[in-house]
């Protein structure tokens, strides 16, 4: 690259076209998602309605191709979206995620053209609303330990099992489930070793019901999270994904993005507890001079911004060496991505309340509710103990490179 495209290039930004969806979705994010966020946080909803203006946006797709009704942007363009929307509402970008990526994008690259001519140009306008269900009561993601089961039946499957920690599972209080959800279900073993498939259920299939709503989480509220129930649950072969035996392709092609996305919601949190934390301690005196002339409140700003930038950096980096977001070649990184985001998002975050004092643990000055979301990003798509064990492990198999 010559020195004047150099100076020129941007890794948040690299694009103009990136640069114009990042003013996009802030400009959609402090019209329309700021002014609903405490509301829906509080009252435990998911607001449909404004789900499905992200569908208008062209964000639902985002990832998919414009031949099935998608945007066909790249992986840095999934991250500006998840980082502008989580910096105001971390509960609805958490339900923007399962659609989007755990779902929309899972389909774009793991199906046929055939079922991606059924489901994404639906999932990518917001006609329907999707999910992906692999974690289970008893085993969380230990894929191996997995107990749901697909029987095949002429030709059917006869999905038996329950899933639980589905976010999307339902779309209400009366226990409505999403349109379509990718389910892993057991379907033989070979080798010693259980066979993992993937399926389309949709909703309405005989057996497929929604268990439980998941009430009074400590943060993500304004997601929904269910408990789903398969009872002899009748799919057509025509919606196994691929052939048998076939999730743990499909996991990996789509594990990437997922924990890149989550860290990008990581970045949004930090950055807005950031600007909060900054013009708090410009306003607020004590001793007659701003709190920012403090060295204890100086410690938690700085520290703060640097580890924002590094986690930003980083992320964007990897976004951007991934490129398409159809790639399994780069889990190293996106686990080290999300490992120093996520934890980073919740330190800045609390270090922002700490920095307001009584008036942060107060949701009016939000810090609380990004502190609050915050946590799950340690825990969910991967906790922080199982990217360091993923991590590990590939630089033991595959050496250090700098």
């Amino acid at each position: 690259m010559a020195q004047a495209e150099w100076q020129k290039f941007d890794l948040f930004n690299p694009t103009e076209e990136h640069a114009m969806l990042r003013q996009t979705v802030r400009e959609f994010v402090q019209s329309e998602v700021e002014p609903q966020a405490a509301e829906f946080d509080r009252n435990e909803r998911f607001n449909v309605p404004l789900f499905k203006r992200l569908g208008e946006l062209g964000l639902l797709g985002i990832t998919v191709g414009d031949e099935f009704g998608g945007s066909g942007m790249d992986t840095v363009a999934a991250v500006i979206a998840h980082e502008e929307i989580s910096a105001s509402d971390p509960g609805f970008c958490l339900a923007y995620l399962a659609h989007s990526m755990l779902c929309a994008n899972n389909i774009a690259s793991n199906c046929n053209d055939e079922q991606k001519k059924r489901w994404l140009p639906k999932l990518s306008s917001g006609d329907w609303i999707g999910s992906m269900a692999m974690s289970e009561p008893h085993v969380g993601t230990d894929v191996l330990g997995m107990k749901t089961t697909a029987v095949k039946s002429g030709g059917d499957y006869i999905l038996n099992g329950r899933k639980m920690w589905i976010t999307n599972g339902t779309i209400d209080d009366k226990g409505t489930p999403g349109d379509c959800v990718l389910v892993y279900a057991v379907t033989g073993e070979k080798n010693g070793r259980k066979q993992v498939s993937t399926f389309i259920v949709e909703k309405g299939f005989a057996g497929y019901s929604v268990g439980q709503k998941i009430k009074d989480k400590l943060g993500m509220r304004a997601s929904n999270t269910a408990e789903l129930v398969f009872q002899d649950c009748k799919v057509p072969a025509a919606n196994l994904v691929g052939t048998e035996g076939d999730s743990m392709i499909h996991m990996m092609r789509n594990l990437e993005i997922e924990r890149l996305t989550l860290a990008a919601m990581s970045l949004g949190i930090a950055r807005r507890s950031i600007e909060i934390m900054t013009k708090y301690a410009q306003e607020r005196e004590a001793f007659g001079q701003p709190l920012s002339q403090f060295g204890q409140v100086q410690k938690m700003i700085a520290d703060s911004y640097a580890e924002y930038r590094a986690a930003k950096t980083y992320t964007y980096e990897t976004a951007r060496q991934m490129g398409g977001g159809h790639s399994d070649s780069h889990r190293l990184d996106s686990d080290g991505a999300k490992l120093f985001a996520s934890t980073a998002g919740k330190n800045i975050a609390d270090r922002a309340i700490q920095t307001l004092g009584g008036y942060g643990y107060v949701g009016e000055y939000v810090v609380e509710r990004l502190w609050r979301d915050a946590k799950l990003l340690e825990i969910g798509g991967g906790t922080l103990e199982a990217h360091q064990k993923n991590m590990t492990r590939d630089l033991c198999k595959n050496g250090f490179k700098s």
